[in-house]
């Protein structure tokens, strides 16, 4: 199992232990990615035994949100569009968002999910506050997202994508920004599975980020960040996320480390996914919180 398998399946068993697969579909899930039903069993028990260890009570979703507010930033959010250019390996598909009078550009990367409509509006809100976006599809070669039927069976496809070909076909997505908002800088936003792709772009010496924001994204072993000289880092945990959270302290000796400018902040009572505005574990406060860093960062790195 490749270390994003290794990455999907653990977030599948962490789903079924936190209450939101059934066990049943959490085994078909892991069967999707080649997991066998032994091996499943005991990566179950595994982590709900790491989660019992790790936490100080039992975990829920979130903290329900007392009003029915919109997703940060949708409010002036900016329909996409779907486009698509030539990359490395064949077409390579993307929703684009073309901010009125852009101060910069931003690359989107998408959970394990694939790309739908939540990246869509996530593509949006950037647009909407004046940095043009790009949400990048990494199952173009199988089509795209949207060629699956089953989500589950979107997830496995990118737990077989190997690495170095999803980081080519990030980096076409950043020529292919560069060329709609030239001039401006640019940069690399992503969220769970994503966030680890923005890790790894930095890992890889990608110098044409400005700035890089993973959300609740896991750190690559023993990542070398020296060749990615002058981005600026946000990285973005919750405080429950306890898997992921365990790669924190990678991150931040390979920031040190490499002598970028960073900050790592964790969200209190936050979960994994927190910022999904369409899922189990959406916490507005957070959201709302890590909307205005960004926001922030951008003016300060970007812009």
């Amino acid at each position: 199992m490749t270390p994003l398998q290794r990455y999907i399946a653990e977030e599948i068993a962490t789903d079924h232990i936190d209450g939101l697969l059934s066990r049943r579909e959490a085994l078909r899930r892991l069967a999707l990615l080649g997991v066998g039903t032994a091996a499943a069993t005991a990566l179950i028990a595994a982590c709900g035994e790491n989660k019992q260890s790790t936490s100080d009570g039992p975990v829920t979703s979130n903290a329900p949100a007392t009003e029915s507010a919109p997703p940060p930033g949708s409010q002036n959010a900016v329909a996409t569009e779907p486009i698509a250019w030539a990359g490395p390996r064949g077409e390579l598909q993307a929703a684009w968002a073309q901010a009125a009078q852009p101060r910069g550009g931003v690359l989107v990367i998408h959970e394990n999910k694939g790309l739908n409509d939540y990246i869509r509006s996530v593509a949006g809100r950037f647009a909407g506050i004046g940095y043009s976006a790009l949400a990048i599809d990494l199952l173009s070669a199988q089509g795209g997202t949207a060629k699956f039927a089953d989500p589950a069976e979107a997830t496995a496809a990118l737990g077989k994508l190997p690495p170095e070909d999803a980081i080519a076909d990030l980096k076409s997505g950043i020529d292919e920004l560069q060329r709609r908002v030239p001039g401006k800088k640019v940069a690399a936003v992503g969220f769970c599975m994503g966030g680890g792709f923005v890790w790894r772009l930095l890992a890889s010496g990608e110098p044409r980020l400005a700035a890089a924001v993973p959300f609740y994204g896991p750190t690559p072993d023993n990542p070398d960040f020296s060749g990615s000289k002058g981005v600026a880092v946000l990285g973005i945990y919750g405080a429950r996320d306890q898997r992921v959270n365990a790669s924190e302290p990678v991150a931040r000796a390979a920031l040190e480390k490499a002598g970028l400018v960073f900050e790592l902040v964790t969200e209190p009572d936050a979960n994994h996914a927190f910022f999904n505005d369409t899922g189990d574990r959406y916490n507005a406060a957070a959201a709302d919180d890590a909307w205005r860093r960004v926001q922030d960062w951008f003016t300060e790195h970007l812009a």
